[in-house]
């Protein structure tokens, strides 16, 4: 069990907690012993059913919707968390938008929503929880995870909106990393090809994977779960992607 400190059962907020690696990421959470707030955009009926699934385990849950575009989006969400379970301590930035695009074929509004949802909303999110955590004290810690992915390594080609705003996503978290110690560990995961796209989104071919075998929803969940422990561990990027980096691509 994870417990930021002695007193109470700890809390974690996973926005896009309500579907696919979201999903995956809150029932283990609770499966690790703790209790989970789940962010959804709308779809609160898969929200909801992913809460009962906790409670099912005999934890606490709790689901909030909204945007996370906009000047205080991503506040209004952290502040409906904290009204629900009146602590966070781990904060996971899953929820993401994906879009295809060459630097020719890419739109003004394309990059602004990319940088709105994938990097905007979790440094806001991050900066929410940092004053929530140090207001509690100085023997409060806190852990940030944000999921980035394995384009980051490479060149952002086809993708280009999504990946710059992940690559901006990547760098903050080394540099909140280095400001929020020691109170706050901040460490992302950088998935690759894990699940097909939803019904109606953009496809593309998954590449080589190196290692022969793609990661799995089990692989991002144990990535996840070593970095809420490893207490000497801050500002790391942590690939689960067969190896999928190494070709720069």
């Amino acid at each position: 069990m994870i417990v930021p400190d002695q007193h109470a059962v700890p809390v974690a907020l996973v926005t896009g907690g309500a579907v696919r690696i979201g999903r995956a990421l809150a029932l283990a959470l609770a499966g690790d012993g703790l209790d989970v707030v789940i962010h959804c955009r709308n779809n609160r009926v898969a929200a909801e059913d992913t809460a009962q699934q906790i409670r099912d385990l005999g934890r606490r849950a709790w689901t909030v919707s909204g945007a996370l575009e906009g000047a205080d989006a991503a506040g209004a969400v952290f502040r409906k968390a904290l009204e629900e379970a009146s602590r966070i301590d781990v904060l996971l930035n899953n929820a993401a938008l994906f879009s295809q695009g060459t630097l020719t074929e890419t739109t003004a509004a394309a990059l602004e929503a990319a940088w709105q949802v994938n990097a905007l909303a979790p440094i806001l999110l991050t900066q929410a929880f940092a004053a929530h955590i140090r207001g509690r004290g100085p023997e409060t810690s806190g852990v940030v995870i944000n999921l980035l992915d394995q384009r980051i390594a490479g060149r952002p080609t086809g993708n280009l909106a999504y990946t710059l705003s992940k690559q901006a996503l990547a760098y903050f978290t080394r540099r909140a990393a280095a400001e929020l110690a020691p109170q706050i560990r901040i460490n992302a995961i950088a998935p690759g090809p894990v699940l097909p796209p939803p019904v109606g989104a953009p496809r593309e071919r998954a590449g080589a994977v190196p290692l022969g075998r793609r990661p799995t929803e089990q692989d991002i969940v144990d990535a996840a779960l070593y970095l809420i422990r490893a207490r000497a561990v801050t500002g790391q990027i942590l690939f689960v992607d067969g190896g999928q980096h190494l070709a720069g691509g």
